[in-house]
């Protein structure tokens, strides 16, 4: 069975858009910031998924042995016909649920949602080949924002994984859960990964490697402004920082200029002084009470909550109630 035509509800219209959007509200703040989404050009999926295999980038393979371990079991309880995944990129993860859903039998639709239309092209293309039974809907949409375009009907099973939730804070978080439950039946499921609260030793070498690929992938976010934007940041001109916040208990990535300048972008010009911090991304860890709660407040009841054999990463179980 060959994939379904991409059902587009994001433009890429809507995505240069949200980028002039972010960059001129994120650069004008005090201090200033960019959201993450924007280190993932064609180069930045490139340098993420080499973090994923160094030897200090712990979730991923957590997240995976949790998966491995559990997937049959995940598959005998929702008994889902459906499987929706946020964010989904090359879907890889999500393999090990169809795996199981195929030895189990039931599942009938595999939905993909992704920003990215030419990365949903070749997965679902895979997926639809290596699973030759099963329906593939992919959606190019983003996931704070197109969740009511989910599809109707039948036992969902949404799959958010790789701890991403963790790069909303907190009022985001409390925006994107209620909305997920608002798109979802009484019944339907969510999976959800999240990293866990660890001895900052552990987390901080997995945002801030030996080899010093995270701070490629953190001074990309630059290089995409600079062509997207016709920007003219001189991203080597910046340096990699990765700090933990022990009161908000998550990591924080930023870009620190080790001179003054004016970067101009849009109409802008942006004053750096030395020293000054750019952050790009926040990751926040949590606590299986704390990710239990938030998922009440929001409308579902957390059912099972699974970890890897070190206790690093988290994957829950719930459902909309």
């Amino acid at each position: 069975m060959t994939a379904e035509p991409l059902e587009i509800y994001l433009e890429q219209r809507d995505v240069e858009r949200g980028l002039r959007q972010d960059v001129r509200t994120g650069l004008t703040a005090e201090p200033k910031w960019l959201p993450p989404k924007w280190f993932y050009d064609s180069r930045g999926s490139e340098l993420f998924e080499e973090i994923t295999r160094l030897p200090e980038y712990y979730p991923t393979r957590a997240e995976r042995a949790v998966l491995a371990r559990h997937a049959a079991d995940i598959a005998a309880l929702t008994g889902a016909k459906t499987l929706i995944e946020l964010g989904s990129g090359s879907s890889e993860k999500t393999r090990l649920l169809l795996d199981a859903f195929a030895s189990r039998g039931g599942l009938g639709t595999f939905v993909p949602l992704d920003v990215s239309a030419s990365a949903l092209l070749g997965s679902t293309a895979r997926i639809a080949a290596d699973y030759p039974g099963l329906r593939v809907r992919g959606i190019v949409g983003d996931f704070t924002r197109q969740l009511d375009r989910l599809p109707t009907g039948g036992r969902r099973l949404v799959v958010f994984l790789g701890g991403t939730i963790g790069n909303l804070l907190p009022a985001e978080r409390a925006e994107f859960l209620a909305a997920m439950r608002a798109a979802l039946e009484v019944g339907d499921w969510l999976l959800l990964g999240t990293d866990l609260v660890k001895d900052p030793s552990v987390i901080v070498p997995a945002y801030d490697d030996a080899a010093g690929v995270t701070a490629e992938f953190n001074r990309n976010v630059l290089r995409v402004i600079n062509r997207e934007l016709g920007a003219d940041f001189d991203p080597e001109a910046f340096a990699h920082i990765a700090l933990w916040d022990p009161e908000r208990e998550w990591i924080e990535m930023r870009l620190r200029a080790t001179r003054a300048m004016t970067v101009r972008v849009l109409d802008l010009a942006v004053e750096f002084a030395v020293g000054e911090e750019l952050r790009t991304e926040v990751s926040a860890k949590f606590r299986p009470a704390g990710i239990a709660a938030e998922l009440d407040t929001a409308g579902f009841a957390a059912t099972e909550f699974w970890t890897d054999p070190d206790g690093l990463f988290g994957v829950t179980l719930a459902r909309a109630r």
